[in-house]
């Protein structure tokens, strides 16, 4: 191929700040609610759970954060990731659109979870926190938080949620290789697991149940303090060097994206995709569309309520305007288990209400059908979250088939999907099973009043 496959950075070329859209939006997102006061949130509300840096970095609307040094060390592991062009899979499609992916899975989590996870063991360590709680879904985030506390020397524990505890035994091996202590969620350790057991002894979890209990054991203990993965303004901050690095990237070829695609159940990924490209569109100086794809079992964005609603599921958190379907929703038990999340970022919920973003949902099936069909071309197999967005990658590359249009298509593929191969079984068995919402079997989103 005349053009390249890889289009790498040096270490040196690594951002070293880190980008808030919230400075750029033409109004800024709605605050975080006490629960019991109804009144904005101040610092020393979230100072149980957080160290007063992440704190600040929350509520903050400077353009840039700079990026501590002892961070960027650690980031050099596995940073700048590659940007390929999917050639193969473009000559597969008989596409004349040009397909980009940033790949998250040379981390050593295997995703693009760390790009947070390093930051905030390193600001609780700087806090002088001794042990951090967390949830999971399909245990990449927990993952990267055990990796991370590692490297920090602080202590990890994980609430994950059942199905996928139970769906992904490995990462269960891989937490506990890195120095965490995993738990299936709910469990009899906390009083929200307790709650939803006594309910429903055989309940699959979900991640509002799991972020309870994880929560509940960092507010109760003072050496402890609380990391949340995703959905979180200073999370979504961090991620954003896998826009930035790309935007060098595609600087180098001299292209831009006309469409970008990423897969959401919290926004990390996508946010982190997204928002340095939103950055220059808003600027006027990129046309760029970004989509955000959702599973259709859990589509916050195109079929939840846009509500003050709770975190969480036994109500601990603030309350966060966001697209939810209700903090007390249980989702199908798909494989897709880092989006099964009942609500979206309210950063991002806020942006698509602007209109700056749009969003579609897709079913598992077409989605592992699209990974395969990536694996089979560019030989890797994803984590069945980004196949959200490769299915939505190969829908936009056979539309412009069909009008001759060369589009330059970007997408995320934050993870790889080594852990996740009994989900391909099921695909490749015929077993597979498609899940969609319907407000009229599960009723109304549950949201405050």
């Amino acid at each position: 191929m005349s053009e390249p496959t890889k289009i790498l950075l040096d270490e040196s070329e690594m951002p070293r700040r880190w980008y808030n859209v919230v400075a750029d939006l033409p109004s800024p997102p709605p605050p975080v609610l006490h629960p019991g006061t109804l009144q904005p949130v101040g610092p020393d509300d979230l100072a149980p759970l957080f160290p007063m840096d992440l704190i600040l970095q929350e509520v903050t609307t400077d353009r840039y954060v700079d990026i501590p040094e002892d961070v960027l060390d650690v980031y050099r592991l596995w940073r700048p990731s590659p940007l390929y062009r999917a050639h193969r899979l473009e000559k597969a499609l008989g596409t004349p659109a040009k397909i980009f992916y940033k790949y998250e899975g040379v981390s050593p989590a295997g995703s693009h979870k760390p790009n947070t996870a390093v930051p905030q063991a390193y600001y609780n360590k700087e806090a002088g926190v001794r042990r951090l709680t967390t949830e999971t879904g399909a245990g990449q985030w927990g993952t990267a938080l055990a990796f991370a506390c590692a490297q920090y020397g602080l202590d990890c524990e994980v609430w994950q949620v059942r199905a996928s505890y139970d769906q992904k035994p490995y990462r269960k091996i891989m937490i506990e290789t890195f120095g965490g202590v995993v738990h299936p969620s709910p469990s009899e350790l906390t009083a929200a697991g307790r709650a939803v057991l006594a309910k429903d002894p055989d309940s699959p979890g979900s991640l509002g149940i799991a972020i309870s209990e994880a929560v509940e054991v960092a507010a109760q203990n003072p050496d402890t303090n609380y990391a949340l993965g995703s959905v979180l303004n200073h999370v979504l901050l961090h991620q954003t060097v896998i826009g930035e690095e790309c935007l060098a990237q595609f600087a180098k070829v001299g292209l831009a994206p006309d469409l970008i695609v990423g897969c959401t159940g919290g926004g990390s990924n996508f946010g982190g995709l997204a928002f340095p490209f939103l950055r220059e569109k808003l600027a006027g100086r990129m046309d760029v569309t970004i989509r955000a794809v959702e599973p259709a079992s859990c589509p916050s964005l195109t079929k939840g309520v846009y509500a003050y609603d709770f975190g969480d599921t036994a109500g601990m958190t603030p309350l966060m305007k966001m697209h939810t379907l209700g903090h007390d929703f249980i989702p199908d038990p798909i494989h897709a288990g880092g989006l099964r999340y009942h609500g979206m970022s309210p950063l991002l919920s806020h942006i698509y209400e602007l209109g700056l973003i749009d969003a579609v949902a897709k079913t598992q099936r077409e989605c592992f059908e699209a990974g395969v069909r990536f694996a089979r071309t560019e030989g890797i197999v994803p984590a069945p979250e980004p196949t959200h967005a490769l299915a939505a990658c190969i829908e936009e590359a056979l539309s412009c088939k069909e009008t001759g249009e060369q589009k330059v298509i970007l997408t995320a593929l934050c993870g790889h999907g080594h852990l996740d191969l009994t989900a391909y079984a099921a695909y490749l068995e015929g077993t597979l099973v498609d899940h969609e919402y319907s407000a009229e079997v599960t009723g109304l989103p549950k949201v405050p009043a």
